[in-house]
């Protein structure tokens, strides 16, 4: 079956699917609102069925590649949870300590697309690790509509203090330099925002469309931003300009990109509303963000 794109589907169709996804809609109100849409065959159960992700088609990087060490471990947070479950990846054959990448997932917890990116940090010669804030629900339930409405029922400032508690995890590991950088995706884009305000040795923060900072908090930054917008992604984008202003008037260092025609989760390779041209280039310009700023 030939891989549908974003623009094979109407624009309003799309925004639906973003409120579903993020639990503003619920599964009836999606298809209500989409059937007006429908074409033939192509009904609004059909295109939700489309738009959900396929993982199997897109993992770049195989759980078993013998290039990567990778495994499921525990750590403390005492703030937060307790002990929470994570992803962690580093390449097979370092030879010292690497510096590490803490990657941060979408609003449904650590599913198949977060850790192939995270594999794909560690074969860029980083110690990768991805925490799941769903482990005090019991983890990723291999359902993407379940895990959303899981994810809505997390305690809030406990799920965030468990995903500095992973960003801590991997910057002290044993096989770590103490050098961390930190990228996530819609909510986790949201969370390196808040990294950047909480964590002052985080040394590169990379939000993609993320929820920002709030401006009152922008003046405790320290670590440079790499910022990934999505053209299309009106939700998310009514908040930068106050970002904006906020990092300007700080003197904070920042690089803001904001891909045009392109929908929120347009790295997400996943689902039709991948970019492939904006995804390669946004993730390019990420690892070369990384290079300089925590590579060192």
């Amino acid at each position: 079956m030939e891989r549908l794109k974003a623009s094979d589907f109407p624009q309003e169709v799309l925004k639906l699917f973003d409120g579903y996804v993020h639990g503003m809609l619920d599964r009836r109100e999606f298809l209500d609102g989409a059937t007006k849409y429908a074409v033939g065959g192509f009904t609004a159960a059909a295109m939700l069925e489309a738009l959900r992700p396929n993982y199997a088609m897109a993992q770049q990087v195989a759980k078993n590649d013998p290039r990567i060490k990778a495994e499921y471990v525990s750590y403390a947070s005492p703030q937060g949870t307790g002990t929470v479950k994570g992803y962690l990846v580093r390449p097979a054959k370092a030879s010292g300590k690497l510096p590490a990448i803490v990657v941060i997932h979408e609003n449904r917890g650590l599913n198949p697309h977060i850790e192939d990116i995270t594999r794909r940090l560690a074969l860029e010669n980083y110690i990768a690790f991805a925490p799941d804030a769903l482990t005090p629900l019991g983890g990723y339930p291999g359902e993407e509509e379940a895990a959303v409405k899981l994810f809505g029922t997390l305690d809030g400032p406990k799920r965030t203090e468990d995903l500095v508690a992973g960003a801590n995890f991997v910057k002290t590991h044993a096989e770590s330099n103490g050098r961390l950088g930190a990228v996530g995706f819609c909510f986790g884009g949201g969370i390196c925002n808040l990294f950047a305000t909480r964590m002052p040795d985080l040394l590169a923060s990379v939000p993609y469309y993320g929820a920002q900072a709030p401006a009152a908090d922008v003046p405790k930054i320290k670590a440079p931003l790499q910022i990934h917008y999505a053209g299309l992604d009106e939700r998310i984008n009514a908040g930068w300009p106050a970002y904006e202003a906020a990092l300007k008037a700080n003197n904070k260092y920042y690089e803001a990109y904001i891909y045009p025609n392109v929908n929120h989760g347009f790295n997400n390779d996943t689902t039709p509303r991948y970019d492939e041209a904006a995804a390669k280039l946004s993730w390019q310009r990420t690892l070369e963000f990384f290079a300089k700023h925590v590579r060192g």
